[in-house]
């Protein structure tokens, strides 16, 4: 039996309650109270109970009145009424009103409460499994009212940027002034591809099983200076790798790049703009069955009080640098899928580092 079961019995008759605990302490995790204050003191300091028995007739208030009155506060509980007797009109005012799962008449049987147990621990789940898709669904509807704001949004912009273009540059004569709208029209398309990449990278995360592989990380480290070297080069940017993996590491290749991608572009993109000796170091370290990832900039920094947003989607800490609040939010889907975690330490003009944790697959 599943020790774990927390059980609530509610009952004036110490007799009763004692014998309760006596026959089912073996296997179940029961708590009992003498009155319903007592319960309900019990119920909040034991967010795990699943399933509560009150004795109907009880001093002060009644099971129904209880069950009622708790039903808000504590819904997950599954609630069974102990009652000598059950009188129609009981029946129906504890379905109305304390939206009992059973009835159980005293004298009560041992085999029957286990029973009882057994089927309301089995509804309890499955209603806890349909709050959990409830709030994950709820979640989806969000993201995807975001979503839909912006694609209509940020893929029209750049596209409107481009028509506005190419219908002044037809009245154009000089190359001069042609060559000063193709640049904006390119600054419109560099917008657009990111934003499409943005999306590439946010339908990944949603595919369903891993593809997992042994990760060389002084391969995927050397692929991602040599992606950035021309940027680099041009913005005065130096990309330090240090790499410490002495065992194997199996993950998913495509996911992991994807998170350092978007964190060295970040931190690329987000260095001061008059700053010298601009840096970021990509480093990491295998130990325990575990990678710890880290990219660190000695840029312009995220304050204290954004830290906490920076992950949600569509959320943008600086203008200083194009995006369309993807990234980082896909860096954390990423992480969660990889069942890693993620963590920012920052300071405005002194940088940020992100240190990313995640187990290997092995």
């Amino acid at each position: 039996m599943d020790k774990n079961y927390e059980i609530l019995y509610i009952d004036d008759e110490y007799n009763n309650l004692v014998g309760f605990k006596a026959a089912l302490r073996f296997r179940y995790n029961i708590h009992i109270a003498s009155n319903t204050t007592d319960a309900e003191n019990i119920l909040m300091t034991n967010p795990n109970i699943r399933v509560i028995f009150c004795d109907q007739k009880m001093p002060g208030e009644n099971g129904i009145d209880f069950f009622s009155r708790i039903k808000k506060e504590f819904p997950r509980p599954i609630r069974i009424l102990i009652t000598a007797y059950a009188d129609m009109d009981t029946v129906i005012d504890s379905i109305n009103r304390g939206h009992i799962f059973r009835f159980v008449r005293k004298p009560w049987e041992e085999a029957e409460i286990i029973s009882c147990i057994e089927e309301a621990n089995k509804f309890y789940v499955t209603n806890s499994l349909l709050d959990i898709r409830n709030a994950e669904l709820q979640k989806a509807y969000e993201e995807l009212d975001k979503f839909a704001y912006s694609v209509s949004h940020d893929l029209r912009d750049p596209l409107a940027g481009v028509l506005g273009a190419i219908r002044i540059a037809l009245d154009f004569k000089s190359v001069e002034q042609v060559h000063e709208i193709l640049f904006l029209m390119k600054n419109s398309i560099v917008k657009l591809e990111d934003y499409i990449n943005s999306l590439r990278d946010y339908y990944l995360l949603r595919r369903g099983e891993l593809n997992l592989s042994k990760i060389d990380f002084n391969l995927i480290f050397d692929d991602i200076v040599d992606f950035y070297k021309i940027y680099t080069q041009s913005s005065g940017v130096d990309i330090i790798i240090e790499v410490s993996q002495d065992k194997t590491f199996i993950n998913d290749k495509s996911i992991l790049e994807l998170i350092l991608h978007n964190l060295v572009s970040n931190a690329i993109k987000y260095q001061k703009l008059d700053g010298l000796e601009k840096q970021v170091k990509l480093s990491v370290e295998t130990e325990n069955g575990q990678a710890i990832l880290s990219v660190a900039d000695n840029g312009i920094g995220i304050p204290q009080a954004l830290q906490d947003d920076i992950f949600k989607l569509f959320f943008r800490a600086s203008d200083q640098a194009a995006g369309m609040g993807f990234g980082l939010y896909n860096v954390r889907t990423a992480v969660q899928k990889l069942k890693g975690n993620i963590r920012v330490e920052s300071s405005p003009d002194l940088g940020s580092k992100f240190i990313v944790t995640i187990p290997s697959k092995e």
